[in-house]
């Protein structure tokens, strides 16, 4: 590989200067773009499909690990990050090199060779895959970013009515529509917090504070309304757990 097309993604104009400054005596290093939030990362890396990528982890709008998730492409990444115990330990546990903020230029080289190596030997990445379901797996949900096409929603656990499985994605419910995410049940039923989401049905998760009243329907099971007199099933397991969390 002649050139190496990189782009760089930090939400700090001074990070991104640092790395400028540390890529110039590295002739086979071509900086397509530097980006300053992940929303403008992702349209890039989408658009040029770069081979290299810097990558920040603690941005405020969209931080490295959603990024992650979202990127259809996955290129090799050298992630950056002040000290983040979680972070730090989430790449140690997936074989993943990162840079410690604030690193000096020979810590910097190593990364990077480490990179080209990468991409003469293996461009494909299955570390990051890895990763990305470490972070799933043990990351705490606030929020839930899907992709709809070129665009990105970003949904706060406060905004979500409740939960449907749909084969191999999720439907989210929000007081602002329906979105879909490629991703489980059981995953949301362990991540998302207990006393505010119960898992009513095998194919329902219920936001608790949407529940109006619950009404018999058949044989051990009931019927959720909810307040904006929606009806979702209740099984009986489903009943037991509003029942235990509810107090009823």
């Amino acid at each position: 590989m002649s050139t190496i097309k990189t782009v760089i993604i930090d939400d700090e104009q001074l990070a991104i200067d640092i790395i400028r400054n540390y890529l110039a005596p590295h002739s086979d290093i071509e900086i397509i773009a530097a980006c300053s939030n992940g929303f403008e990362g992702l349209k890039v890396i989408h658009e040029h499909r770069p081979d290299l990528v810097f990558l920040d982890i603690m941005m405020p709008k969209l931080n490295g690990f959603e990024m992650l998730e979202l990127m259809e492409h996955h290129p090799v990444i050298i992630f950056s990050t002040a000290y983040d115990q979680y972070a730090l330990q989430a790449f140690e546990q997936n074989a993943i090199d990162y840079l410690l903020k604030p690193y000096a230029q020979d810590r910097f080289d190593a990364a990077l060779e480490k990179a080209r190596k990468q991409l003469r030997e293996s461009p494909d990445t299955p570390e990051i895959v890895n990763l990305i379901k470490y972070h799933q797996q043990t990351g705490d949900l606030h929020r839930v970013v899907v992709r709809h096409g070129s665009k990105i929603n970003i949904i706060p656990i406060e905004r979500i009515l409740y939960l449907e499985a749909m084969d191999d994605y999720v439907s989210i419910h929000t007081d602002q529509g329906k979105f879909l995410k490629q991703q489980t049940m059981k995953y949301f039923d362990e991540h998302l917090p207990g006393k505010e989401f119960v898992r009513v049905h095998r194919s329902y998760i219920l936001a608790v504070s949407q529940l109006a009243k619950l009404e018999p329907y058949g044989k051990d099971s009931h019927v959720a309304i909810l307040k904006s007199g929606g009806q979702l099933p209740v099984s009986r397991n489903g009943y037991a757990r509003l029942k235990q969390l509810l107090g009823f």
